[in-house]
């Protein structure tokens, strides 16, 4: 299993501003899809819920740690692990500023509030 996503994996995920995150509860359970950002800081991959722990798909994949992200017609299956020490936490802040900012203000306010920090997810190649 390799540990980190390939060059253009990690190009692609980079450069697509909403990806679809695929969860489930477990086993034969329903399969869903949400619409989310994603944040490439070097060769990781974050995720953060938006709406805290609160979030459907974050709630999932913190159970499983299982998942797939969807971004540019390709389907990468993942595998999720909480990133919230310090480092991890102000890398996701500075790679959502670089992303998001510009265009995005509002929204990246939500994503960078107290309350959502601790849903920072790395994802890795399932």
């Amino acid at each position: 299993m390799p540990h980190t996503f390939d060059q253009d994996t990690l190009k692609t995920l980079d450069q697509t501003d909403e990806i679809e995150i695929e969860t489930s509860r477990g086993d034969g359970a329903p399969v869903h899809r949400t619409t989310i950002w994603i944040m490439v800081d070097g060769d990781a991959v974050f995720l953060r819920s938006v709406r805290g722990p609160a979030g459907r798909w974050y709630r999932e994949i913190s159970a499983t740690r299982q998942g797939a992200v969807h971004a540019a017609g390709t389907t990468v299956p993942v595998v999720a692990s909480p990133a919230t020490d310090p480092d991890s936490i102000a890398r996701v802040n500075r790679a959502l500023e670089r992303k998001y900012r510009g265009r995005w203000s509002g929204p990246t306010d939500a994503m960078l509030r107290p309350e959502t920090l601790p849903t920072t997810l790395k994802l890795d190649p399932a």
